[in-house]
């Protein structure tokens, strides 16, 4: 019987992250909880890990848990505010408009993850 190896963790963070719609924002720490046996530190590795213009993975939409940017400069900032993300006078994003809610069950389990898992902690 020939069992297939798992899916490599970056990758799995990576298609979490691709999930996140244009004008919406999730915290790392979310990003983490959804993939599983991971935390956000390994998230922001994965995040630092992509190649310089990497368009496949919409990195600019993780932010931290209070709705700050990472420390990557004007372009995340640029290019959130490009898709209707709107920052308050201290530069932080309102998690409770911005904040995306997660996958639907659907793909959380057609993609391997633990449903359970991600709802409990919602």
């Amino acid at each position: 019987m020939n069992i297939p190896d798992p899916v490599p963790l970056y990758d799995r963070i990576y298609a979490v992250i691709r999930q996140i719609p244009p004008g919406k924002v999730a915290a790392y720490g979310m990003i983490a909880r959804i993939v599983g046996r991971c935390t956000p530190r390994m998230v922001g590795y994965a995040l630092a890990a992509l190649r310089t213009g990497d368009k496949g993975v919409p990195w600019q939409r993780v932010v931290n848990s209070q709705g700050q940017l990472s420390l990557r400069g004007p372009e995340q900032r640029e290019m959130l505010e490009s898709e209707g993300v709107a920052f308050d006078a201290q530069g932080r994003i309102d998690l409770a408009r911005f904040g995306w809610s997660g996958p639907d069950d659907a793909w959380l389990e057609a993609h391997g993850y633990d449903v359970l898992w991600f709802m409990q902690g919602k």
